[in-house]
């Protein structure tokens, strides 16, 4: 009996081993690392001077763009839009832009955060690629290697639920 009981207690654990998650809990964990590289590499030669534009849309019809700019590590200039689609005629209308210079910053409650992409890869390691049960993760590298596409969505939601973040583009300045 007792031989049983170590058989199946050895079972047991190779089996619950097998099944464990990522070591550190990161869905994508060597894309992450490979991208984060990426974005080491481009900081390095953009002197970490940069603007980047994240964007989101809803079946609704409705979709917004925010740039930020970022010089020297500082973020110095975010600039938001929201278009609205408008029928007859599927017309792109805008509905409400700003800009925020360095001294207006965090002054308006719409667009996207204000975070430099290192902050951005921190979140990305810390909230949006954590494994979840219940969610599936999505992160793509369209951005010469770096973050395009990064966040999740939970399972049985049918509109508007990704949480995370798409980067359209990431220039030097």
């Amino acid at each position: 009996m007792k031989r049983l009981i170590a058989v199946l207690s050895l079972f047991a654990f190779i089996t619950l081993g097998a099944c464990k998650k990522d070591k550190d809990g990161i869905a994508y964990s060597g894309e992450y690392e490979k991208s984060y590289r990426a974005w080491l590499d481009f900081q390095a030669g953009s002197e970490d001077s940069y603007m980047y534009q994240v964007e989101s849309s809803s079946w609704t019809g409705y979709s917004k763009q925010t740039t930020i700019t970022v010089k020297q590590g500082k973020i110095i200039e975010r600039s938001y839009s929201l278009n609205a689609m408008r029928w007859p005629g599927n017309v792109l209308t805008v509905v409400n832009e700003w800009k925020e210079d360095a001294t207006q910053l965090g002054t308006h409650n719409e667009g996207h955060e204000l975070l430099t992409l290192e902050e951005l890869y921190q979140k990305a390691k810390s909230d949006w690629l954590l494994e979840r049960f219940d969610a599936k993760t999505y992160f793509e590298t369209d951005n010469n290697g770096m973050i395009s596409v990064c966040g999740y969505s939970k399972n049985g939601c049918a509109d508007d639920c990704f949480n995370g973040v798409r980067i359209t583009f990431i220039r030097p300045l």
